[in-house]
């Protein structure tokens, strides 16, 4: 059978019917995508992972600190200010069995709504009178006050306290005395002997009242927080109140003399202690703490307490509330700092992820255009898109996320997982909504509405920046959006007027290059002014994300950095100068003190001073004013103050004229400066001693008391010591200059002058029982560091959260920028390798390939690099007066944050030279190769 040429025979196979097995199916398009573009993939996805962990971790870093913060703030308070204080009146029929069932009943209602601290829970009764203990032989401050005794009920005391002598207390028998335990230490301060049936006075109706020690204890650990405002149970106290000088302690009860107790006392309390748990609270539930605290005081919760307990006058106190609301404050105010970091490194992101977009969709666009042109519909080809990009970007997200979660444990996850799908969808639409653009139609129009939208931003950027300087950036119930906005609407405005500029300024550089001889200047900086496309066209996005990172990095270490001189001003203040030493009324420093001290190295002034504290200022009117009388060298004195920067004048304007009676030039406070135009004034002292004055100069403060409560005259110390015999001493010193605090100390150990005596000796002593000794000085003797008041400033969790986060975002952010500019460079790649080895075969040697490449690549980043830190000095001239960095500094002060060279110009030359040299690296790793195989191209053909 023939055929005709070119047609088939028919068989038996051909005229089968297709079955479902042999029919061709198609090979499923995400998977041929993935095998046709592996490294495309696999860099997607890890872009998608390191963009989605970021946005997952950064709430969570910022939760922690939140959280840590808090729970530092509120322990330092101490225990009974973070305690629910709950009181009853003691009744005939309480013993330590009723007061039990109270404390269960109370804990149970409390502990529902507060996680309590177990350890710190205290409940029992204290009698509400204190009594003298009248024995013979007890020991006395002075012969007219004798020694007093507090009387307190304990539960469990036992367990925190070891008994040394005798036994526990038993309840006392009807008409005998009452029977007590005291410590040992207070017995042996006051003489009190085990045994002893100790004199209380009598009552009101005549009947003694007596208590017999039928123990001693030893507590086991004074220090420790439990012991907080039960009395004095370690040892003897002493009330060193003028004319009233006495010892004091308390003894302890048995359970079952709680009534006792009360006709003892003339009245007592039941009180229980509930502390709560700070390790439990947290800062996005401080509304909800403070509610049920509240609720405990003066609210429903008050009723179920009295309901529960069945005594309808408990009452409940707490200062955890005012704490909370504090905390609150200082997160409000440190949020600022906490967020501009964040914010910067979300927008940087958004650019590279659409910097990543544009290039995949550069390489794919002839495939795109062709799966349009074979009948694909828009709605198809971008589904296939998105889930080729699900394929890659969805893994990888929940991979990040659940990455973060645990890495960065915190009971919040809402904001984590809200940020991590944000930025997970951005991710995945990026490259479909760039793709979407192909076969959209160009308008004519679009540079008009580029004009029109870039004239938008800067509206509202003026907007944003006017009304963050009009209010500030806190609104105090929760983050300030514009807070986040006004920084980066800067950015953003000054990425677009670069974007205009540069390519115009570039361009100008080129044809000046132009007229010179070399060729690399001139052919980098015209190819620096275009586009791949050969059209003067501003690269807008490369230059945002370089010019975000740099503003909100350049901005927060401005904060910073002036956070930091603020508050090494604000511990000089408070010192006095650099180093200080202060002591107490009793005593005198030595000269021998003086002169070594103003000889240690880094002392570069030094005086000592005589401020007496209880001084009369007396005007012409004969009117008197409590104020300070301030002594000091004014030569030194006056470096001093210049170096603080408090109360600065010409000590020539307190030298002093000759003559004994003639008025000695003084600095008058501002106070009073109103009572001085009345005429001469005099400074009296306690002793009864005065000093004319005539007005010098008028300050408002001095470094003697760089914070006055009350009106102070600060006067020449020559002649204030020839009129007043009684201020020829020295109670305080201070010094400028980089001194070692420790070695002040040594020095004032060697020369500290005698030791005190009588009362003076007393209160040193009750100061060294209660720990209040350091550095082995004498209770009173101080020496204040501002070196060491900063770094008590800055330790504060509060501060290095904000300022750790800062950091994290700052390096995140400039790794996001290198990565904007590398993914540039791979955008351009092509057309700039075909270049290159096209002037290869002209002659161009590799080197000048390399300065070709970097002369096109620099001007954009060094712009950028410029743009930003200028646009980070706008910011900050801008919004730095809104912003109250009190808490970041831990002092109140009233400086704003101004504009300062140094902490901008850091990290911007820094991120330039960073980009700088990945570029190079770039060019040597990546366009050597490039350029090889473009010139080798058609060898195998």
């Amino acid at each position: 059978m023939t055929t005709r040429a070119g047609t088939s025979v028919p068989t038996p196979e051909s005229n089968r019917v297709p079955t479902p097995e042999t029919v061709h199916r198609p090979a499923p398009w995400v998977r041929t995508r993935l095998r046709a573009g592996p490294l495309a993939a696999v860099l997607m996805a890890a872009l998608a992972f390191v963009t989605v962990f970021l946005a997952a971790a950064f709430p969570r870093v910022a939760d922690r600190g939140a959280d840590a913060a808090l729970r530092d703030f509120v322990s330092q308070k101490g225990l009974n200010p973070t305690s629910l204080q709950t009181t009853s009146k003691t009744r005939d029929y309480d013993n330590a069995a009723e007061l039990d069932r109270v404390q269960q009943q109370v804990t149970e209602k409390v502990g529902q709504r507060l996680t309590l601290s177990r350890p710190g829970l205290a409940h029992g009764t204290r009698a509400l009178g204190d009594r003298g203990m009248g024995n013979p032989g007890y020991a006395r401050i002075s012969d007219a006050n004798d020694p007093m005794l507090s009387l307190l009920y304990l539960h469990d005391l036992a367990s925190r306290a070891t008994l040394t002598d005798g036994t526990w207390p038993t309840p006392g028998t009807v008409g005998g005395p009452l029977p007590i335990v005291i410590s040992k230490q207070a017995a042996q301060t006051i003489h009190i002997k085990l045994g002893d049936v100790i004199d209380n006075g009598v009552e009101g109706s005549g009947a003694q009242r007596n208590t017999v020690v039928v123990g001693l204890y030893r507590i086991n650990d004074p220090q420790d927080p439990f012991w907080e405002d039960l009395g004095c149970p370690a040892r003897a106290c002493l009330n060193a109140a003028p004319q009233h000088e006495h010892w004091m302690t308390s003894g302890f009860v048995d359970g079952d003399s709680l009534a006792a107790m009360a006709r003892w006392g003339s009245n007592a309390e039941n009180f229980w202690r509930l502390p709560v748990d700070p390790a439990s609270l947290r800062a996005d539930r401080l509304d909800r703490t403070r509610n049920a605290i509240s609720s405990f005081l003066t609210g429903p919760g008050a009723t179920e307490l009295i309901g529960a307990t069945g005594r309808a006058d408990l009452h409940s106190v707490s200062g955890l509330a005012d704490i909370l609301t504090r905390a609150d404050e200082r997160y409000q105010a440190a949020l600022p700092l906490s967020t501009i970091g964040p914010a910067g490194v979300a927008g940087v992101a958004t650019v590279v992820l659409c910097l990543a977009a544009a290039l995949t969709t550069d390489r794919r666009a002839g495939e795109i255009r062709l799966l349009r042109a074979r009948g694909g519909s828009r709605t198809g080809v971008l589904l296939r898109l998105i889930g080729e990009g699900a394929a890659t970007v969805l893994p990888a997200a929940a991979l990040a996320t659940a990455l973060a979660v645990v890495l960065l444990p915190t009971p919040r996850w809402g904001q984590s997982v809200l940020a991590a799908l944000a930025a997970a969808l951005l991710a995945l639409l990026a490259f479909p909504a760039r793709a979407a653009l192909l076969w959209s139609r160009r308008k004519a129009v679009g540079g008009r509405r580029r004009l029109v939208g870039e004239l938008a931003v800067l509206v509202v950027t003026a907007a944003a920046v006017a009304e963050v300087r009009r209010r500030g950036v806190g609104t105090g119930g929760g983050l300030d959006p514009l807070l986040v906005a006004a920084p980066l609407l800067l950015a953003v405005t000054g990425g677009l007027l670069l974007a205009r500029i540069e390519p115009v300024a570039v361009g100008w550089l080129a044809r000046l290059a132009g007229r010179g001889r070399g060729l690399i200047g001139f052919l980098g900086l015209a190819r620096a002014a275009r586009d791949s496309s050969g059209r003067r066209k501003p690269s807008v996005l490369p230059l945002l994300a370089l010019l975000i990172a740099v503003t909100t990095t350049g901005f927060g270490a401005t904060v910073l950095d002036t956070v930091d001189h603020v508050r090494t001003r604000a511990a000089r203040i408070a010192t006095g100068g650099d180093i200080g030493v202060s002591l107490p009324d009793y005593a005198t420093l030595p000269e021998s003190f003086a002169t070594a001290a103003a000889a240690l190295p880094g002392v570069r002034a030094s005086t000592g001073a005589w401020v007496e504290p209880k001084a009369r200022f007396v005007g012409a009117d004969q009117d008197y004013t409590d104020a300070c009388l301030v002594v000091v060298d004014p030569a030194a004195y006056a470096e001093i103050a210049r170096t603080v920067g408090v109360g600065e004048f010409d000590p020539a304007k307190l030298a002093a004229p000759g003559g004994r009676d003639t008025p000695v030039p003084a600095l008058f406070s501002r106070d009073l400066a109103r009572r001085l135009a009345a005429g001469p004034a005099e400074v009296r002292t306690p002793n009864g001693n005065g000093l004319r004055t005539t007005v010098a100069g008028i300050i408002s403060a001095t470094p003697a008391l760089p914070d006055p409560g009350k009106p102070f005259v600060v006067v020449a110390a020559g002649p204030a010591w020839e009129r007043l015999p009684d201020v020829k001493r020295i109670n305080k010193w201070f010094a400028v200059g980089d001194v070692d605090p420790e070695q002040v100390r040594s020095t004032l150990r060697e020369n500290g002058g005698g030791q005190p005596s009588g009362i003076a000796k007393l209160i040193a002593e009750d100061a060294a029982a209660a720990g209040k000794a350091t550095h082995g000085l004498p209770a009173g003797y101080t020496v204040h560091s501002s070196r060491e008041a900063a770094a008590a400033l800055a330790d504060d969790p509060l501060q290095h959260a904000a300022g750790r986060l800062f950091w994290y975002a700052a390096a995140a952010g400039a790794g996001f920028a290198l990565l904007a500019v590398l993914l540039t460079l791979f955008r351009a790649a092509p057309e700039r390798t075909a270049v290159l080895a096209r002037l290869r075969t002209m002659g161009l040697r590799p080197r000048q390939g390399l300065a070709l490449i970097l002369t096109e690549a620099l001007p954009q980043t060094l712009a950028a690099a410029l743009g930003g830190g200028l646009t980070a000095l706008a910011a900050v001239t801008l919004l730095g007066g809104a912003f109250d960095i009190s808490t970041l500094v831990g002092a109140r002060v009233g400086d704003v944050i101004t504009p300062t060279l140094v902490p901008v110009l850091l990290p911007t030359a820094g991120l330039a030279l960073l980009v700088a040299l990945a570029v190079a690296a770039e060019t040597l790793i990546a366009g050597r190769r490039q350029i090889a195989t473009e010139l080798r191209a058609g060898e195998q053909a």
